[in-house]
Formats: C-alpha cells, sequence, structure tokens
C-alpha cells in the first residue's frame, strides 16, 4: 500500500502542475464571466468550441479530483474509528480539566455580594 501511496502521490504531482502550466497558457479571448452574462451567443456556454487545450484542462481537472479522491483512501488510517469517536474521546477529557468547574481549592477567592463590594 505504501508503494501505491507515492505513486499516487508522484503522479498528483505532475498533474497538479501540468493543470497549473495550462491554466496559464490558455488565451482569455475576452469572453470570461462577463461574456456568459452578457448574452453574446445563442449557447449557454459560449459559442466557441473547447479546443485541445481547454479539453486537456477539464481532463486534468477531473484526473486531479480523482487523484485526490484516491489519495485520501489510501492514506486514511484504518485503525481509528472516525471523527465522531475522536471527538467523543476529546469531549470525555475536556470534561475533566474544565476550569469553570474548578473551585480553587484553598477557600481564599473573594466573592462580590449584591452591592458589589468583596466579602472575605
Amino acid at each position: 500500500m505504501e508503494a501505491l501511496g507515492i505513486l499516487l502521490l508522484i503522479v498528483f504531482i505532475l498533474v497538479a502542475v501540468l493543470l497549473i502550466l495550462l491554466v496559464l497558457v490558455q488565451n482569455e479571448e475576452g469572453d470570461s464571466l462577463g461574456g456568459i452574462f452578457a448574452g453574446g451567443s445563442a449557447s449557454a456556454f459560449g459559442s466557441r468550441s473547447g479546443n485541445v487545450l481547454t479539453r486537456a484542462t477539464s481532463v486534468l481537472g477531473a484526473l486531479f479530483l480523482v487523484l485526490s479522491l484516491a489519495l485520501a483512501l489510501v492514506n486514511r488510517d484504518s485503525g481509528t474509528a472516525g471523527v465522531e469517536a475522536a471527538g467523543r474521546q476529546m469531549m470525555s477529557q475536556d470534561q475533566d480539566n474544565d476550569w469553570f468547574r474548578d473551585n480553587g481549592g484553598d477557600g481564599d477567592t473573594e466573592t462580590p455580594d449584591a452591592a458589589g463590594t468583596t466579602e472575605e
């Protein structure tokens, strides 16, 4: 399993770098997000058909998502019961150490009365 995780990580990094480079290389052509709402064409997403760069970007984006999910599945820890069990364990540990439930111990604490003065 460890070799599979390393292989997936290497492919994931390569796909991420290629995706960044492809996005940087692409032409803006003036029809960015504003062109979608301006109604410049009859199609909902613009009139241009996808060229090689846009199709490669979408394939690499989908591959990026699939690889990230695969990495999460490979690297999960099967020894733990999950997030809920870890939260419950933390809550039980925190209840033992609550600062507001601690009385202070020595009894020398001053408490204000109704008038705002302190009693000893």
